[in-house]
């Protein structure tokens, strides 16, 4: 697999609801659309943007279809499959069709707070299941367990069908031990917003991104800048769109960018339990910011 397909930016899916809280089909077909025009290199269907957690295994299956028949070939595509029972993620990849999609990305196991072993032990079971090639997910702040870059370094060199990380502990020291210790191919990403330029300045490959569901055009500008070489530019378009990220994390994701994309027209901002819908003071707040960075 060329690997280079996913440097740039990915986006990771929200799943819109109706207010009856059924899946609305119609408004994933139209965040779908904007993503392409809007530059993405790759799309994430089934990542904790997209409530993941609270659909239902058909639902999930659905949208596996539906953004692979939407998206038709002219985006890459990205499939989030992982959980905290290794036998379950293993079957679901041996069972799910998931032709039309290009890797899968496997969440640290949560909850169950394993070792390093563990958590090597979860990742070779689900390399040696999987069809596609994998891209880890480190985010350690959701998950209670934190992947050191040694055993990522070490499923790297193992498994030759885990091709990167997507890297959301924040932790930049961290990501450079990463990149040093892992081959020269394997891809180190961003898994927030806010730390796309720095994790590119520190040989990351590009972000997969929440703000990008709002902001497609302006995040790609962002990432294309700034793996062309262009830091100081791309920091200051960063900079321009600081207090909306920051406003996007407030009270959770995918809260804020659900508030977003409520406000810009785009589809409901309705949740599922246990999440709600963003405040009204987040709303406010959103609407104020939204209003000044597009004046």
């Amino acid at each position: 697999m060329e690997r280079a397909i996913f440097k740039g930016l990915g986006v990771a899916l929200v799943t819109p609801f109706m207010q009856s809280g059924a899946v609305d089909f119609a408004a994933v077909a139209k965040i779908v659309d904007n993503l392409v025009e809007g530059g993405v290199d790759y799309i994430l269907v089934l990542g904790t943007t997209g409530e993941t957690p609270t659909l239902t295994s058909d639902e999930r299956k659905a949208l596996i279809r539906f953004v692979r028949d939407r998206v038709a070939g002219r985006v890459h595509l990205m499939v989030g499959v992982g959980g905290n029972c290794t036998r379950d993620v293993v079957a679901t990849l041996r069972t799910w069709d998931l032709s039309g999609y290009d890797a899968i990305l496997s969440v640290n196991p949560y909850y169950n707070k394993p070792n390093q072993e563990g958590l090597y032990q979860h990742f070779k079971a689900i390399a040696e299941a999987s069809p596609l090639p994998v891209m880890l997910y480190n985010i350690p702040g959701r998950t209670g367990v934190n992947m050191a870059p040694e055993t990522i370094a070490r499923l790297a060199t193992d498994c030759k069908n885990i091709i990167g990380v997507k890297e959301a502990s924040g932790n930049l020291v961290q990501m450079e031990q990463v990149e040093a210790l892992t081959p020269s191919d394997f891809l180190l990403i961003s898994g927030d917003d806010g730390l796309t330029v720095e994790v590119i300045k520190r040989g990351g490959v590009g972000v997969i991104s929440v703000l990008a569901n709002a902001y497609p055009a302006e995040t790609a500008e962002v990432v294309n800048l700034a793996l062309n070489g262009d830091i100081e530019e791309a920091e200051q378009k960063l900079k321009a769109l600081d207090a909306i990220i920051s406003a996007l994390f407030e009270e959770g994701n995918p809260v804020g960018i659900k508030t977003a994309l409520h406000l810009k027209g785009v589809c409901t901002n309705t949740m599922r339990l246990p999440l709600v819908s963003g405040s009204e003071a987040l709303q406010e707040k959103m609407k104020k910011l939204i209003a000044e960075y597009e004046k």
